[in-house]
């Protein structure tokens, strides 16, 4: 286990240490703040111009007006690509440089190899949407109020945030050790404990939050970007796992990630209901979002897509790992 999560150290903090991982974080941040401007340009506008659900412009998935179709489609176009930034290099660069063999022959399984570069490439992606977070305020209209209600519970929940990031930084800085795993144990009971009870047995919060709109799109919405990140990760390891030129595995990663994509535009062809046009739907991850995760709605078919998908894809770069072994 040691291994593996020095394994997940090192494969995070190489995306701070080299070019492809600013690049990434510089186009998405690009990305997603030109689609929030325009979102917020749209909700100001007076007139009969505006967007019925404010997601649906974030995550690029609105119809009408026609820049906040092009904004969508230049969304889904380049989500596969910085996907692909953040998986060229995790395996294809080991194969290139030859130390993919002493990674084999160290004291660590294939599937860990697979899961630590996964959780290192899926943690840097999370990253990336962190930055989104402080638009969420202007796009559910939230209004904030504060509560002199400090019960012990509040309290346990207010000593224990610090704890537990407190014995984070030190398990990054210091690795595992009885401290370190002691005082993050007793920050997240902490706030576990105080926070459920503060929650549900208090009459006052500390902090009351009201959204003037549905806040519903917004969770849905973050909790679909995840899964699809997820996915499209998970295949971009598998094709980085197969080839030794991280250029070569950043194409094709965009290439089969747009097979999830392109699928999206026979919508304006295909009849809706017909079996056609379902098929479509089904592994058109913009669809997934245009339908249903903007919209509050959760549907259970892209999320079995997404979990297979992620699933099959590392399965069979653990295959692939084992393969280069036994040769």
């Amino acid at each position: 286990m040691h291994a593996t999560t020095s394994l997940i150290r090192r494969e995070f903090a190489a995306y701070f240490t080299g070019p492809a991982g600013y690049a990434a974080m510089f186009g998405f941040l690009v990305l997603t703040g030109l689609l929030f401007n325009l979102n917020l340009s749209l909700l100001t506008h007076e007139g009969p111009v505006g967007v019925e659900y404010p997601m649906q412009v974030m995550f690029g998935g609105a119809e009408s007006p026609v820049v906040a179709l092009v904004a969508g489609v230049l969304f889904w176009g380049l989500f596969p690509a910085v996907t692909g930034m953040l998986t060229m290099r995790l395996i294809a660069e080991e194969r290139g440089t030859g130390s993919i063999e002493l990674l084999l022959t160290a004291p660590i399984r294939d599937w860990q190899v697979v899961a630590a570069k996964f959780v290192a490439c899926f943690g840097f992606y999370l990253v990336l949407w962190l930055p989104t977070l402080f638009y969420l305020p202007v796009l559910a209209d939230l209004h904030a109020e504060w509560l002199p209600a400090f019960t012990v519970w509040s309290v346990a929940l207010c000593v224990g945030l610090p704890m537990l990031v407190a014995g984070k930084i030190a398990f990054l800085r210091d690795g595992p050790g009885w401290l370190v795993y002691g005082v993050g144990l007793a920050g997240a009971v902490a706030v576990s404990v105080g926070g459920y009870m503060h929650y549900t047995r208090d009459a006052n919060h500390i902090l009351t939050l009201t959204a003037g709109i549905d806040p519903n799109p917004v969770w849905t919405s973050y909790l679909g970007v995840t899964l699809a990140g997820a996915m499209f990760l998970a295949l971009g390891l598998f094709v980085s796992s197969l080839v030794k030129s991280q250029l070569e595995a950043w194409m094709v990663s965009l290439l089969l990630g747009l097979v999830f994509v392109l699928p999206g535009l026979l919508r304006w062809v295909l009849e809706p209901g017909s079996v056609g046009y379902e098929a479509m739907y089904f592994v058109s991850v913009p669809e997934h979002f245009r339908r249903t995760f903007t919209r509050g709605q959760l549907d259970t078919r892209p999320l079995v897509l997404y979990a297979t998908v992620t699933l099959f894809c590392l399965f069979l770069t653990v295959r692939s790992l084992e393969a280069r072994r036994l040769r």
